[in-house]
């Protein structure tokens, strides 16, 4: 054994081993105790960054961990291949999306293998691959049978320079991301999952995730929105052909009394017709189409309306209440109206002091809360007044009678209402997957037959500006209609990637399966034990693999109701103070620090940095420390082999040296357990790791006592394996050990071996640390006061004063009280 530690070579020679030796191949079907530890896949960009390392070197250390626990362990990886930023790449460079995606595959492949992950390669799949997404489209032809599938006008975002929909969050400032155009907004036929179907299980079976935290459940929850409220109608005082009332949900039927004007979206039906005649109105309506639309940002815009001169009778006391346009209301929310409450709905009340329109209390205050219109709305649940006949009840009791009310009169009925909007699954872009739709004039839309599936995307093109190259290919764009065998053309908007991303997991256990989907070995792997990702999924990525889960169930392809049973979302990887980007030019390049570091130093320093689930400020600086140690930890073991033959571990033959170690030892193995497989705490793993180093470096490496040390030796190796995988297993070689140790188990604690013999204990003097004193383990209190008065240390602080109370703490301190 060399003196010197190569990281380079020790690194290149364990991968090698791992790689002749399949050593990660799970089977196909687990024979008994299973695990399926997946990290979310990447998105090949061409180079991994220091959140890469974080997200995949976490769950490489709990798929490394669980083998050692004896699992049968799948850790699968793949590639989020397609969306946009191939299609920009593309248009920058005149190089085909496909050439470009499957480039940055190889290199970035190399890069996790000379990081030391654990993958099974043998299921490695890129959704980019028709035989990955053929699937999706089948899928998607069932379930447009089945009637979950719809195809609808909405209102979207529209870019004119590039052609496409942009989301929410991609609409800057009323512009594009990228184009920096002006975003219109305009009414385009969108295909949609009706995620809507399955808003109840998905909201009601989140308390079937224990294993989820709960921050990540509320998310959800909200994003979900379900509420129980009442529909109200609001008859127009002169009906239109088209109107004859508007219909606003609420879920404070008890403040309908204060309502003082209705407000629309600027995209309403009355808001356009009025716009036809009112250059106010129109005026408002064009800038409204260029504002974000996001509900966040709608919570911070600055209130603007305009009257459309066009007024309501209240359902209940008749009066006339005017109908504005504003710009807080939502057109794809809802019924795109609301009923406006200023005195009770913070959002009104700025709107009605901005204008002038009247603000009415019909809440009172209950208990210790305080009202004052003329400085903030009320918006808590209290007593109502100035109601009429309504007035005295509770909330409970008000939405009853006003509910009842309405009914009663055919202007109102009580709904349960979701904020969850249907998944709009269309984006005008090339690089994804094709929808497996045919138009055709006689037919209409008519679903692509299963036996022509896949639907294939042509990958030669040549981009030609920003629009889809799918519009000039009429080889691929001209096809028969299935029905009626006349002229039809392909759908050419492609799958949002959340639909890639939505079902990977289930791939991954039956990455072969030619009919259907997925196979018998997806149930058997599924759901995920342990799921590893960014917390900027929390809301989207993870509700959509929810539902697909689900509808993979009801199509009788697995039998469980969740994808994964447990999640670990990651804080951000920082430099001063921000996310590291590529964008940014700051995301970290490890294959730099691989070079100069070692794969194990990267791994080491970035789980010793923070807790999983904490955001921290990476410094490189943290990898001359893990270097430090992984070299001092080489040194002291080749030190140990120097010395020759270990004698048999005889615990009677220890020195008092050895006991200490021997029970450290196993300290650190139960520790580092809990912290493995509980806490998921890995920094401190390490932490224990390195106590028990310095532990065994104070220990004569003599007699009896090199038992010990060799025992400490293996467990530490065995410890430190998950996050340090190559070293670990060169020095568990050289320690004479024939099975790699990939293979080991986890060590046993040993009881006996955490029994003290003495205890140390802390001795305060009015609360002041001043010594600490060794005592039998079986000392009781007495004994305990005892020592702590004689102590020399002590005695200086209480020498002329009168003890007044001792106060002894078990196992831990006793403090003197003296005055």
């Amino acid at each position: 054994m060399s003196a010197q530690y190569d990281p380079q070579a020790v690194e290149t020679k364990a991968q090698e081993f791992w790689r002749e030796q399949n050593s990660f191949l799970a089977p196909n079907e687990p024979d008994g105790d299973s695990y399926y530890c997946l990290s979310m896949f990447p998105y090949p960009s061409g180079k991994l960054h220091m959140g890469h390392v974080r997200n995949y070197t976490l769950g490489d250390v709990i798929a490394r961990y669980q083998r050692l626990k004896g699992k049968d362990v799948m850790h699968p990886i793949g590639w989020d291949a397609f969306g946009l930023p191939a299609e920009n790449a593309a248009i920058k460079n005149n190089t085909p999306p496909a050439k470009w995606t499957y480039s940055n595959i190889g290199y970035m492949r190399g890069q996790m293998q000379r990081l030391g992950f654990s993958f099974d390669w043998s299921r490695e799949l890129a959704t980019c691959d028709p035989e990955y997404y053929r699937w999706e489209q089948w899928l998607f032809v069932r379930l447009y049978k089945k009637g979950i599938v719809e195809r609808r006008s909405a209102l979207v975002n529209w870019d004119p320079v590039d052609q496409t929909v942009l989301a929410n969050e991609q609409v800057v400032d009323g512009k594009g991301w990228r184009s920096g155009a002006t975003v219109e907004r305009r009414e385009m036929q969108q295909w949609f999952l009706k995620i809507t179907d399955y808003a109840d299980e998905l909201l009601d079976s989140l308390d079937d995730l224990p294993g989820w935290p709960e921050s990540v459940k509320s998310m959800q929850r909200n994003w979900i929105g379900r509420s129980e409220g009442v529909e109200i109608d609001f008859p127009l005082v002169e009906p239109t052909a088209d109107t004859e009332a508007i219909q606003v949900y609420t879920t404070r039927p008890d403040t309908l009394i204060g309502a003082t004007y209705i407000a629309v979206a600027a995209q309403h039906p009355l808001s356009l017709g009025c716009a036809e005649t009112d250059s106010a109105v129109s005026d408002f309506v064009a800038r409204c189409a260029q504002q974000k639309t996001a509900e966040a940002d709608m919570a911070t815009v600055e209130k603007e309306g305009v009257p459309l001169g066009v007024f309501v009778r209240h359902p209940l006391t008749g009066r006339e209440l005017p109908v504005w346009a504003a710009n807080f209301v939502l057109s794809d929310y809802g019924s795109g109206a609301v009923m406006s409450v200023p005195g009770h709905d913070q959002r009104d009340w700025e709107f009605a002091r901005a204008y002038d329109l009247p603000i009415e209390q019909v809440i009172e205050p209950v208990g210790d809360a305080s009202c004052d219109l003329a400085v903030a709305a009320f918006t808590d649940h209290g007593r109502t007044i100035n109601s009429g006949e309504y007035d005295g009840l509770d909330f409970a009791k008000a939405f009853d009678a006003i509910a009842g009310a309405l009914e009663a009169k055919q202007l109102g009925r009580r709904r349960r209402n979701y904020r969850l909007r249907d998944w709009g699954v269309s984006r005008q872009r090339y690089w994804g997957c094709p929808i497996p739709m045919i138009h055709c004039e006689a037919c209409g839309v008519v679903p692509v037959p299963e036996q022509d599936l896949p639907v294939v995307l042509p990958t030669e093109v040549t981009f030609t500006g920003v629009s889809s190259p799918l519009h000039k290919m009429p080889e691929w764009l001209d096809v028969k209609c299935p029905q009626c065998g006349g002229a039809g053309r392909r759908e050419t908007d492609t799958f949002d990637t959340f639909m890639e991303s939505s079902w990977y997991y289930a791939r991954f256990a039956s990455p072969n399966s030619n009919s259907p989907m997925v196979d018998e070995r997806a149930d058997a792997w599924t759901p995920v034990d342990f799921y590893v990702g960014g917390i900027e999924h929390a809301i989207l990525h993870l509700l959509y693999a929810r539902f697909y889960h689900k509808l993979m169930r009801d199509e009788g392809l697995l039998t469980s109701n969740e994808p994964f049973n447990s999640l670990l979302m990651l804080g951000m990887v920082l430099r001063n103070g921000r996310k590291m980007s590529k964008k940014d030019g700051d995301a970290g390049d490890p294959q730099t620090l691989i070079d100069s570091y070692g794969a194990d130093a990267v791994r080491q320093a970035m789980m010793f940095a923070a807790p999983p689930e904490q955001s921290f400020e990476w410094s490189e600086g943290a990898l001359e420390s893990a270097s430090r140690y992984l070299r001092k930890l080489w040194r002291m073991l080749h030190e140990h082999l120097a010395l020759g033959e270990v004698p048999k571990l005889v615990v009677d033959s220890l020195s008092s040296a050895g006991l200490d170690l021997r029970r450290k030892t196993h300290e650190t193995i139960a520790r580092a357990d809990d912290d493995y497989g509980r806490r998921i705490q890995f920094n401190t793993v390490v932490a224990a790791a390195m106590e028990l180093t310095n532990t065994i470096a104070k220990v004569a490496d003599t007699g009896a006592d090199r038992a010990a040390l060799n025992e400490a030796y293996r467990s530490l190796l065995i410890i430190l394996s998950p996050i340090a995988p190559h070293i670990t297993h060169e020095l568990w070689l050289k320690l004479g050990e024939t099975t790699p140790i990939v293979q080991a188990v986890w060590p046993t604690v040993d009881d006996a071996a955490l029994v003290r013999d003495t205890i140390e204990l802390v001795v305060q003097v009015n609360g002041k640390v001043r010594s600490r004193i060794a005592l039998a383990a079986d000392a009781d209190e007495e004994m305990a006061k005892g020592a702590a008065l004689d102590d020399e240390n002590v005695q200086r602080f209480i020498d002329g004063k009168s003890l007044r109370k001792a106060i002894y703490v078990p196992g831990k301190l006793v403090n003197l009280v003296v005055g």
